[in-house]
C-alpha cells in the first residue's frame, strides 16, 4: 500500500509568513472558537487553518490497483458498503435495443454487482428480468425508461426509515418530467414513492447522475444535481436542494463551482465515510473543444453549505498514457469513496481500475526539508485525546503544541513538552511529557500549532 502511495499531484504554496506563528489577528482573536467535538478533520478547506508557515497543501494521486478478473462497469454507478458487502448499481446499453439513443431512451437498462472485498465482483442472476446484460440476468430495472438513465441509490441512515424504504434515490429527466423517488427494502427490489416527479423545473438538465443522501450531520435529505446556467453563461453544473421526507423539497441553490468555460459533467458529491460533515466531490470535467476530453477533479463542501471549496483546479486523477482514456467522455468514477483497507480507501474508474488512497489521504498539510507549521483558528473539543493521521520521512518529525485562544502556549502543552513523532500512522495519539490526557482542556477555546519536517498531516481528531 506505502509503495502506491508514492506520487502526489498538485501543490498550493503558501509563503512563509513573516510573524510567529502565535501571533494571530486581532479580528480571528474576537471570533468565536470552532466546536468539533470528536470530529475527524481533514485539509480538504481552510475552514479551521489560521496560518501557515512553510506549510503547503498537497493534492495527493490516487494510484491504479492491479485490474480484477471482472472489472466492476462505471456508467454512472454507485458503489455502497453495506456492513461487509459492497453492491453497486450501474447502467448499461442493451445490445438488441436498436431505436433512438437519447438520454433515458428505452434500451437503458440498471444492473447490479456484488463484492466481498471491494476489488472482485460477481453479477449474481436475480430472477427480475429475463432480459440478460452483458454480465447475465443482474437487471434490477428494465422497461422503465428514463430512469434507468440514472439510477443512483444510497443507504439511507435515517434513524426512523422505514425497513422497506431502507434504500432510496432519485432517477428521472427532463423528458420524464423531472426527478421521481424510489425506494426499496433489500436494495434490489424498487417501487416508486409517488407517481409524479419530486424535483421538476425547465431550467434543470438532469441529464446526469444526480445523488442524494441523508444527511446526519444536517438532519435532511439532501441532493445534488444538473444545472446548466452559471455566472460564466450555459455550462453544465451543480445545484443542491433539500427535503424532510425525500418527496418535498426546497428550492435549488445553485453552488456554481465552475471556472470559466468550465463543464463539471457529474459532481458525486457525498459523506466521507469517516467524517460525515464532510462531503467530497470527484465531478468529471468536460472539456469539449478539445475532443470532449476528461478528466477527475476533487472538491470539497461542508454540511449545510452552498459553497464548493476548490484548493485545486488540476485533475485528480489524469487521462493518463492510455489512448482510449483521451476519448470522447472516457473518464468518470463511482459515486461514494469506500474503505476497502484497515488503512485504504478506493475509487472506482471507467477504465475498470480501482484507484486507491491511504485512509484521510486526500489531502495532506506538507512540509519539506525546511521545518514548517500550521496554527489553527480558535477550537473546542470534547475527546481526551490528540490523534492524527500523519507520514513522515526517516529524518521528518511532527509535534504539537496547545495554545489558548490569544497564542498563548499553555502550560505543559508546549512544543517542547511534545516527543518528536516520527513514523507513518493512520491513529498515532499525541503526548506531551508522559501523558495523552488532555481532558482538563474540553470545553475551553484552544488553539493547535503543528510544527513538522519532512511531514505530511492527513487529519486530526479528538477522541
Amino acid at each position: 500500500m506505502k509503495r502506491l502511495l508514492g506520487n502526489v499531484l498538485g501543490l498550493i504554496v503558501v509563503a512563509v509568513g513573516a510573524t510567529p506563528s502565535a501571533v494571530v489577528a486581532q479580528e480571528s482573536k474576537k471570533s468565536q472558537a470552532i466546536d468539533i467535538g470528536q470530529r475527524l478533520e481533514l485539509f480538504v478547506d481552510r475552514q479551521l487553518v489560521e496560518n501557515l508557515e512553510g506549510v503547503e497543501f498537497r493534492l495527493h494521486e490516487p494510484q491504479a490497483a492491479p485490474l480484477p478478473k471482472n472489472p466492476l462497469p462505471i456508467v454512472y454507478t454507485t458503489v455502497i458498503k453495506d456492513g461487509n458487502l459492497y453492491r453497486a448499481y450501474y447502467r448499461e446499453s442493451l445490445a438488441s435495443y436498436t431505436g433512438p439513443k437519447h438520454d433515458g431512451h428505452p434500451g437503458e437498462v440498471t444492473c447490479y454487482a456484488e463484492s466481498r472485498d471491494g476489488h472482485e465482483w460477481t453479477f449474481p442472476d436475480l430472477g427480475i428480468s429475463d432480459v440478460a446484460s452483458a454480465n447475465g440476468k443482474n437487471l434490477i430495472l428494465e422497461g422503465a425508461a428514463p430512469f434507468s438513465h440514472n439510477f443512483s441509490p444510497f443507504l439511507d441512515a435515517r434513524p426512523d426509515a422505514e425497513r422497506k424504504e431502507r434504500f432510496k434515490t432519485l432517477a428521472g429527466s427532463h423528458r420524464g418530467g423531472g426527478l421521481y423517488a424510489f425506494a426499496s427494502a433489500d436494495g434490489i427490489h424498487w417501487k416508486k414513492m409517488l407517481n409524479k416527479p419530486v424535483i421538476t423545473s425547465e431550467g434543470y438538465g438532469f441529464d446526469s447522475q444526480n445523488v442524494s443522501f441523508w444527511s446526519t450531520v444536517e438532519q435532511q435529505y439532501v441532493c445534488y444535481f444538473r444545472t446548466l446556467i452559471t455566472p460564466h453563461g450555459q455550462l453544465r453544473t451543480i445545484s443542491r436542494t433539500t427535503s424532510k421526507d425525500y418527496l418535498n423539497w426546497t428550492e435549488a441553490v445553485a453552488m456554481n463551482p465552475n471556472l470559466p468555460d468550465e463543464h463539471l459533467y457529474t459532481n458525486q458529491t457525498h459523506p466521507y465515510f469517516r467524517a460525515p460533515h464532510l462531503y467530497i466531490a470527484l465531478p468529471t470535467r468536460f472539456v469539449p473543444k478539445r475532443g470532449s476530453s476528461t478528466d477527475i477533479l476533487f472538491m470539497a463542501t461542508r454540511a449545510g453549505s452552498t459553497k464548493y471549496e476548490r484548493l485545486f483546479t488540476e485533475a485528480f486523477i489524469r487521462p493518463g498514457l492510455d489512448k482510449t482514456r483521451w476519448g470522447n467522455r472516457s473518464n468518470y468514477v463511482a459515486l461514494n469513496v469506500v474503505p476497502t483497507g484497515p488503512a485504504e480507501m478506493s475509487i472506482y474508474h471507467k477504465s475498470g481500475h480501482r484507484y486507491v488512497l491511504r485512509t484521510d489521504g486526500f489531502v495532506s498539510a506538507r512540509v519539506g526539508s525546511s521545518a514548517g507549521e500550521l496554527l489553527t483558528k480558535a477550537l473546542k473539543f470534547s475527546g481526551k485525546s490528540l490523534v492524527v493521521n500523519f507520514s513522515t520521512s526517516a529524518v521528518g518529525s511532527l509535534q504539537v503544541e496547545i495554545q489558548d485562544a490569544q497564542g498563548k502556549v499553555v502550560p505543559e502543552y508546549g512544543i517542547t513538552d511534545c516527543p518528536e513523532i516520527v513514523g507513518d500512522d493512520i491513529a498515532q495519539t499525541v503526548r506531551w511529557k508522559e501523558s495523552t490526557d488532555v481532558g482538563e482542556l474540553i470545553g475551553k477555546p484552544i488553539r493547535l500549532r503543528f510544527v513538522m519536517t519532512q511531514c505530511d498531516l492527513y487529519s486530526f481528531r479528538f477522541k
